[in-house]
């Protein structure tokens, strides 16, 4: 069963969600303040969640960039503001979806079903894969980190696409040599390691708790995923 947290500060609104949701065999859980969203994330361990921008204790906006910092959990927000801007500024913190209130709860369900359809989608598409809040998509040559974009040379990219392909495989550095600056290159060997350099850096908000590339000692690198 799929699990919805609600995060809406209008007590009437928040129970009509949940009656819609759970009338679609949703599990719910509604909570009324930012803080106490961002508590339930981490215990409920939602599907998805609704989150409303203008609450108490935190914003939604915050309540948005902490989910984004652990998980790739969809979120669909709820607000008031109908400005293009605020729309915008919702996707570029890493929302999925975003519905101006006054709304119909039909639209709602509808919205959540589709959102969920696509989560589900990219999870099962063997070209997107998740390491936490580390999202590969290898058909498109992109990373995300907590729903942003990580920006890197065609070079790096490919160096680090190699590794994410293959985790917890050692690659030497002659191995990545060859695969991503091909045979013919008559570099040192160092170019490697500048590489994997600026990779890291660029993944800096990348937990480590989630995973690392690793240095073996005289032999190459590996991408370490951390369960």
């Amino acid at each position: 069963m799929k699990r919805i947290l609600i995060a809406e500060d209008d007590q009437a609104i928040a129970r009509v969600l949940k009656a819609y949701l759970q009338r679609e065999n949703y599990e719910t859980l509604v909570v009324h303040d930012g803080l106490a969203a961002v508590e339930a994330f981490r215990e409920f361990e939602p599907s998805l969640v609704l989150l409303d921008i203008m609450m108490p204790g935190m914003e939604g906006w915050e309540v948005l960039r902490h989910i984004r910092q652990h998980h790739a959990c969809p979120v669909i927000l709820l607000t008031s503001l109908s400005e293009t801007e605020q729309k915008l500024l919702g996707f570029r913190e890493g929302a999925d979806d975003y519905i101006t209130k006054p709304f119909v709860s039909e639209e709602v369900l509808a919205r959540v079903k589709a959102v969920l359809a696509r989560s589900a989608a990219m999870l099962q598409r063997e070209d997107v894969r998740y390491y936490g809040s580390l999202k590969v998509d290898f058909q498109s040559h992109q990373l995300f980190v907590n729903g942003r974009e990580v920006l890197l040379s065609p070079r790096d990219l490919s160096v680090f696409l190699l590794l994410a392909a293959h985790p917890k495989q050692v690659f030497s550095r002659e191995k990545l040599l060859e695969c991503v600056w091909g045979r013919d290159y008559e570099g040192s060997d160092r170019a490697v390691d500048l590489s994997i350099r600026r990779i890291r850096q660029a993944l800096a908000h990348w937990s480590a708790v989630e995973g690392e590339i690793r240095t073996m000692h005289r032999i190459g690198y590996q991408l370490m995923l951390h369960e």
